[in-house]
């Protein structure tokens, strides 16, 4: 009998399910589930009761909710891998008298050791053991502008400090936004004209912000206090320098997928018999540069920004003018290494013409043989006088 008693009692109950689809699907017939609109209210009302408890773990979640949001933003795009890939466009832009090209003076002068008297058309120079940049000077022309935002890798924007902000600048930045975009970086200069050093603190203040508000929060802004024997202080431009060479370029989409040249110079190769015949004709002119994007085929037909579209006869690979350094086995690049290329710039006493190739020599390198006056041994064994050296040099460059 107890056995049969024993078998006849109930079985003890459990815990009653939560999460199987039966036990949801019972919740939500009886009406236990919460209201996705009072769990709403109730976290706008408290939003701190529903935060996690750990501190890390709400920084991961969200540095991950960003990085996702920066994901679906920004497309990655492969770059087409190349052996010799072209410099880097930095162009320097700004109103007239801001100090643009004493800015690309003194990066050249810090990055190959070299002076230059004039800045004219691009300025290449090697800035580290992988990286080459190209400097091109932008003036403030509506139209010189739109062709500069096509090409620029990186724009430094130079604010003259006692002015402010100008309407070319806001204009300029909105023919990048249609262009891409490229990497911008604020140089403001004309800081030695404040006296007060508080006046001087809330104006930086005032256009960091100002300079914030139309690229985005926490864009780059250097400052350069002021000129010292026709220079920007060393230790202002190294620090501008070196976020330079360090600075990554994104690629842009149009640009990977269309062939583009910036001329670095030009020659004009049409028969002189021709040209005398008939100044008006039809021009043949010989554009030397880097290749940038993809490939050029020949034959086909390139447009030049401002005279329209040309039919192009030939396409031929030239030897690197300014090539990078071959031995990477130092830390730092040597003199031999610093290579500078401005064909259009007074770089040597080297100038470029549209018919003939200039070499300049001061009047104090250059000696002249007195006439009447007896030669020593060391001049007779020398021969001719420099005068005839230069001459036989100008022409091999000319042939050349």
């Amino acid at each position: 009998m107890a056995a049969k008693g024993a078998s006849k009692k109930s079985k003890k109950g459990g815990k009653a399910k939560k999460s199987s689809k039966s036990a949801f699907k019972k919740q939500k017939d009886s009406g236990g589930l919460p209201d996705p609109a009072d769990e709403a209210a109730a976290r706008k009302r408290n939003p701190r009761a529903f935060v996690n408890a750990s501190r890390g773990k709400t920084i991961k979640l969200n540095a991950r909710k960003a990085e996702r949001d920066q994901r679906r933003m920004h497309v990655p795009t492969v770059e087409p891998v190349n052996d010799e890939p072209p410099p880097f466009v930095v162009l320097v832009h700004g109103p007239p008298g801001v100090g643009k090209t004493t800015l690309i003076r003194c990066l050249v002068r810090h990055y190959t050791k070299h002076s230059l008297g004039e800045v004219r058309g691009p300025v290449t120079c090697v800035s580290g053991k992988t990286r080459r940049l190209t400097f091109i000077e932008c003036r403030q022309d509506l139209n010189a502008m739109i062709d500069a935002a096509k090409f620029a890798d990186l724009v430094l924007l130079l604010i003259d400090a006692s002015f402010g902000f100008e309407m070319e600048t806001f204009e300029f930045l909105n023919l990048l936004q249609s262009h891409g975009f490229p990497k911008v970086m604020g140089v403001l200069t004309h800081l030695d004209g404040f006296t007060d050093a508080k006046r001087l603190k809330n104006t930086k203040k005032i256009l960091k912000h100002r300079f914030w508000a139309e690229i985005y929060q926490g864009a780059k802004l250097f400052y350069l206090s002021g000129i010292k024997n026709g220079r920007y202080l060393d230790r202002e431009v190294l620090n501008l320098a070196r976020f330079i060479a360090v600075t990554k370029f994104r690629p842009l989409t149009w640009r990977i997928a269309h062939p583009y040249l910036v001329a670095d110079r030009f020659e004009d190769i049409t028969a002189v018999d021709k040209v005398k015949a008939n100044p008006q004709c039809d021009r043949d002119v010989a554009v030397f540069g880097y290749l940038r994007g993809c490939n050029l085929k020949p034959g086909t037909r390139m447009h030049i920004a401002g005279a329209g579209d040309f039919a192009m006869t030939a396409v031929s690979g030239l030897p690197d003018p300014c090539p990078r350094p071959e031995t990477l086995r130092r830390k730092a690049l040597n003199d031999r290494q610093r290579l500078l290329y401005a064909p259009m710039a007074d770089l040597g006493g080297l100038v470029y013409d549209k018919d003939a190739v200039y070499i300049d020599i001061p009047d104090w390198k250059v000696q002249f043989s007195g006439h009447g006056q007896p030669e020593g041994e060391g001049e007779a064994m020398l021969g001719p006088p420099l005068p005839g050296l230069l001459l036989s040099v100008c022409k091999l460059t000319m042939n050349s």
